[in-house]
C-alpha cells in the first residue's frame, strides 16, 4: 500500500508559479513575471504576491542577493503531482477511477514513450486486478450500494 500523500494546499495560480520554479529550479520574480507574462498577464505584484504566499506555505525558499530574492522549491515536482492525482481520485467513486483515467488519457496529448510506460504499466497492474471495483462511498453519494 502506497504512503498517503497530501495534496497541497495551492491555488491553480500558485500552480503556474511551481511549474515556472520547478523548471528553472532557481529564479526571481521578474523572471517568472517574464515567463508567464504572455499567458497570464500578470503585473509584478500579482507575481510577488503569488511568491510570497508559496514561501508562506512551505513551498518555495528564498536567498537574498542584494536587494533581489531568488527563489527555489522546497518540494519536488514528481511528488506534487502524485499528490495531486491521489487528492483527484479519491473525490470519485472508486467504481469510476478507471473511467477518470481513460478520460484523462483520451484528452490528453502523449508522446509514443508516454504509451510505452503505461502499457507497461497495465501489463504490470493487470497481475493485481480485481473482477469487480468494490464502492468507496457512503450511502447517498453514488448508486452503487444499490447494485450487488
Amino acid at each position: 500500500m502506497s504512503e498517503k500523500k497530501k495534496a497541497l494546499p495551492i491555488t491553480d495560480a500558485e500552480w503556474e508559479i511551481m511549474r515556472v520554479v520547478w523548471t528553472t529550479q532557481e529564479t526571481t520574480s521578474k523572471e517568472v513575471t517574464e515567463i508567464l507574462n504572455e499567458k497570464m498577464e500578470w503585473k509584478s505584484t500579482t507575481v510577488k504576491t503569488l511568491l510570497s504566499r508559496l514561501v508562506e506555505k512551505g513551498m518555495l525558499g528564498t536567498k537574498r542577493n542584494g536587494n533581489k530574492f531568488t527563489y527555489f522549491p522546497l518540494v519536488e515536482e514528481k511528488k506534487s503531482i502524485e499528490a495531486l492525482s491521489e487528492d483527484l481520485l479519491e473525490k470519485v467513486c472508486s467504481k469510476k477511477v478507471g473511467k477518470v483515467l481513460e478520460s484523462i488519457i483520451t484528452n490528453s496529448t502523449l508522446s509514443f514513450s508516454d504509451l510505452d510506460q503505461l502499457e507497461s504499466l497495465l501489463q504490470e497492474k493487470r497481475k493485481t486486478a480485481v473482477d469487480v471495483v468494490p464502492c468507496n462511498c457512503i450511502p447517498g453519494q453514488c448508486q452503487c450500494h444499490h447494485v450487488r
